[in-house]
């Protein structure tokens, strides 16, 4: 169910966050101004909102919420240099590169996120020599918590903490982004025993352009995806496999596993098993936006860990006898990703290379214990919570894990010293 357009109550994608606040809705970067204006005036709160899909709070509002969504049009192509409107979603984003000969050079495994939200949470794909998306946004047009309009380039001060700002620092109302000639990807995804998996993923790593990795539970069976540049040729999976394997396996049976279950968890294990053997080898070429986006209809709630790339093996190890320790079934496979390192102040791939472990539970399911244990796990390897994910991390014990925090925060002191782009969130994860 989607929250409509202008209803004061509002519920996220994950359905885990709601609120009820007032609206507010732009037609123009002036209007966005005004209205920002006016509340530092009256000492009101604005809560920017995209498309919901943060399972975290970080776009609840408890004051005023506003949409970007009339803020989504394309404002200009210079080159490989495109600039939009915050409020375009990724869908939409991919669609006008591809009209134009270029592409983002990676992207995530959904595309319904406005490009607003996922910079601003650094949402990520996977690629040792690519960062976040957010590492392909060249300059930030923001509108501070005084009214005013900025823009930001590379070369301000200020923009390593505006490209990645969770919100923060002012609402994001245009991005420009540097942009690649659109290519075509090689897609060769085939089921795997775990450790075959890690015996070879340091090999595969630096050897192709995207590497990630599903486990499943209770099993010792994974499914490798690697997709690769190639020539432009088109060899894309015949109809009825597509719809197969990415609607009919992946979203309506998939749904029905998980209900079956939630109701009886005590089959979970033999339903896990027989998923992972389930699964065959594919091989197929397409425009890159839709090798990387998939359609996710199966509701879920995620907390997805950033660490030191080196420190995977450590987890790994430990998840098995995490997952058995808990007092229910994983429904969900794990997911496994890798970046390089980015240079924005809160990307969680800052300065390093990384590989990023997402759980998930179907939606309704208990998944605290899990997710605390994980945090648990990653936390004292230096890890990093995905700002849109589920996590139980404060401001204090995150300073640590971000070296330029205090920097991050000097930024937003400047620019809403009076807090008006705060919630309770951001109160807890960068302090008030």
């Amino acid at each position: 169910m989607t929250t409509p357009v202008n209803s004061r109550r509002w519920t996220n994608w994950g359905q885990n966050q709601q609120s009820v606040a007032e609206v507010l809705s732009p037609a123009s970067i002036d209007e966005v101004a005004a209205m920002v204006t006016a509340s530092a005036a009256a000492g009101r709160r604005i809560k920017t909102v995209g498309s919901g899909h943060s399972f975290t709070a970080i776009a609840v509002a408890d004051d005023q919420r506003m949409l970007l969504h009339r803020l989504n049009q394309l404002t200009s192509v210079d080159g490989d240099l495109v600039t939009v409107q915050a409020g375009m979603p990724l869908s939409t984003l991919n669609l006008v590169l591809a009209a134009n000969g270029l592409a983002m050079p990676t992207l995530g495994d959904i595309d319904a996120q406005t490009i607003a939200g996922a910079i601003s949470t650094a949402t990520h794909g996977t690629g040792i020599r690519l960062g976040s998306l957010a590492s392909c946004v060249e300059a930030v047009t923001l509108v501070t918590g005084n009214g005013r309009i900025e823009r930001y380039d590379r070369e301000s001060p200020e923009f390593p903490a505006a490209a990645t700002g969770l919100g923060a620092l002012g609402v994001l109302v245009e991005v420009t982004l540097r942009c690649v000639p659109a290519f075509t990807l090689l897609a060769d995804e085939k089921p795997m025993s775990l450790a075959d998996v890690l015996a070879g993923i340091n090999e595969w790593i630096p050897a192709n352009d995207h590497v990630e990795f599903f486990w499943y539970p209770y099993t010792d069976r994974a499914s490798v995806k690697i997709n690769n540049r190639v020539p432009e040729h088109d060899r894309p999976l015949p109809g009825f496999r597509s719809w197969l394997d990415d609607d009919f396996l992946s979203n309506t049976v998939f749904e029905g596993v998980c209900k079956i279950g939630r109701k009886f968890p005590g089959v979970v294990p033999t339903l896990n098993s027989v998923a992972a053997r389930a699964l065959s080898a594919r091989s197929y070429t397409g425009r890159s936006d839709h090798v990387f986006c998939s359609s996710r209809r199966v509701r879920f709630t995620e907390m997805e860990y950033e660490i030191p790339r080196a420190a995977l093996p450590d987890v790994i190890d430990a998840l098995p006898r995490l997952i058995d320790s808990l007092p229910f079934k994983v429904l969900f496979p794990v997911e496994v990703r890798f970046t390089g390192p980015d240079d924005l102040w809160l990307s969680h791939g800052y300065g390093r290379e990384s590989a990023y472990i997402a759980v998930h539970q179907y939606q309704g399911c208990a998944y605290e214990p899990y997710f605390k244990a994980l945090e648990a796990l990653c936390e004292p390897l230096g890890g990093r919570p995905h700002w849109g994910k589920l996590h139980y991390r404060t401001a204090e014990d995150l300073r640590p894990a971000y070296p330029k925090f205090d920097d991050f925060l000097a930024v937003r002191d400047r620019l809403d010293p009076a807090r008006v782009f705060t919630n309770d969130y951001l109160d807890r994860v960068l302090g008030r």
